[in-house]
């Protein structure tokens, strides 16, 4: 195993570890709600986004609860980490990153993630040469895009 590997490694443990954004805030606001289950192995996420701004055109933060493999554990903290560092982070650009991050996961291992762009996700480049990995790593993104979408719903 490279040192990089082994630092990926290390930094996917931590997450699911120590995950950050664990535990549902309230809903309040604009608000929604996605649980999404992988069939294969059973991994779970429930994810609730909050919006603000007048249009909801914004992500105020991303909260999560589930259970299931170091990956997808990983994978919601790190998801969660990474909006929270953006602060406050426009709609358009999440769904954007959740566009490239499923791409990059599909991709077999030709296009890694950018570091800049996706701060500790880029660990889980390693997880798309392992394809019955990806849908643990997509778990939490997919609930992500779920939930904006809900959030778009007339009430």
């Amino acid at each position: 195993m490279s040192g990089l590997e082994s630092l990926y490694q290390d930094l996917i443990l931590d997450h699911s570890k120590h995950p950050h954004g664990f535990g549902l805030a309230e809903a309040e606001g604009r608000s929604a709600e996605s649980h999404q289950r992988n069939p294969v192995c059973g991994d779970e996420i429930t994810l609730r986004v909050r919006l603000s701004g007048d249009a909801g055109d914004v992500v105020r933060d991303v909260t999560w609860e589930g259970q299931g493999c170091s990956i997808s554990q990983a994978s919601a903290s790190m998801l969660a980490v990474l909006l929270a560092e953006e602060n406050r982070m426009p709609r358009a650009e999440a769904s954007s990153l959740i566009d490239a991050f499923r791409t990059a996961l599909r991709s077999r291992g030709e296009i890694p993630l950018d570091e800049e762009r996706f701060g500790d996700a880029a660990a889980l480049s390693g997880v798309s040469k392992y394809t019955a990995r990806v849908k643990c790593a997509m778990l939490a993104w997919v609930a992500l895009e779920d939930a904006l979408a809900r959030a778009s719903l007339p009430a």
